[in-house]
């Protein structure tokens, strides 16, 4: 079968060999993040809607974990924001009765737990990684340029009920983008936060290849650890990648070579990559990462957005 909505599995640095479930289409978020590595927001909504068909979605999972594939997860993610399709809760049910063997994990911008209904769709969830970039209003406007509706008081609130209703696991991911979130005073916002939603883990991010805004730059590594140190909890951690991901498992160098072909030919955005080929934009990402740490691709920010090219 050829899959629509499945993509992967994708090797991944915290969740191993995960096979990624796409539920809306390109760029259909409550966010226009700076950084995000997908591009721009197409369609920036906080409707929630069947935006791809619950039957084809589930008839796709049921043909390939029919298989008995090994998978660490079953992620909900892709290249816009999953809580905001209306049938979450009926997936997580059907894979919970029919394929109970395998974890699900659901990776969020954390917009919308502020809506019952969908902290109740998520109740069997296995892990839960939400986004929390900011506390302030002003900052969270310059970081995510979220939908009008949404305010990070609501969204730290929809967090602290998750937590007291999900008996799963939180990881809660906060991406540092310095001059923004990095100040003491949004750090102690961010602390003060983090405190009153009470996540197992909180996991530290930053910008590893160009975001939606090229003025955007990465926190260095000392950075990190100093934000680490002023959170002072042993629940934090660093996930920003310093390191070569060719190391990661399952790195296919056919595709990295591919890749490579193609963008000799003429230089291509990760969206022009995927029709070409016919690969998630999820799963390109990783080694569009390797390729550019290991100096065998470099960027170009055009009006249509950011071109990879093979450097000579």
């Amino acid at each position: 079968m050829n899959y629509k909505y499945l993509f992967g599995p994708v090797p991944s640095r915290r969740l191993g060999m995960s096979l990624g479930v796409d539920l809306v289409p390109f760029k259909t978020c409550t966010y226009n993040c700076i950084y995000c590595e997908c591009g721009k927001t197409t369609h920036l909504t906080t409707d929630r809607k069947e935006y791809v068909p619950l039957k084809e979605v589930i008839a796709e999972l049921k043909d390939y974990l029919d298989q008995k594939p090994a998978l660490d997860f079953i992620t909900f993610s892709g290249s816009g924001e999953p809580t905001l399709y209306s049938g979450i809760g009926k997936i997580t049910d059907f894979l919970k009765t029919e394929y109970p063997n395998y974890k699900i994990c659901l990776l969020t911008n954390g917009s919308l737990f502020h809506l019952k209904d969908l902290r109740k769709e998520v109740r069997s969830v296995d892990l839960i990684i939400p986004s929390l970039d900011a506390v302030s209003d002003t900052a969270f406007r310059k970081i995510n340029r979220p939908s009008p509706q949404l305010n990070p008081q609501n969204i730290i609130e929809g967090l602290v009920s998750l937590r007291k209703e999900y008996p799963g696991q939180i990881w809660l991911e906060i991406f540092i983008v310095p001059g923004l979130n990095n100040t003491e005073s949004e750090l102690k916002a961010l602390k003060e936060a983090i405190e009153k939603i009470q996540p197992d883990k909180v996991q530290l991010n930053t910008l590893d290849r160009p975001g939606t805004e090229d003025w955007v730059t990465p926190a260095s590594q000392k950075e990190l650890e100093t934000i680490v140190s002023y959170l002072g909890t042993d629940k934090v951690e660093i996930i920003a990648k310093f390191q070569p991901g060719k190391k990661v498992a399952a790195y296919n160098k056919d595709i990295a070579d591919t890749i490579l072909r193609t963008i000799k030919r003429r230089p291509c955005t990760v969206q022009d990559l995927s029709e070409i080929l016919g690969l998630h934009i999820n799963e390109l990402n990783k080694y569009i990462h390797t390729l550019i740490e290991t100096e065998r691709i470099e960027t170009e920010r055009k009006e249509r957005g950011t071109f990879f090219r093979a450097k000579t």
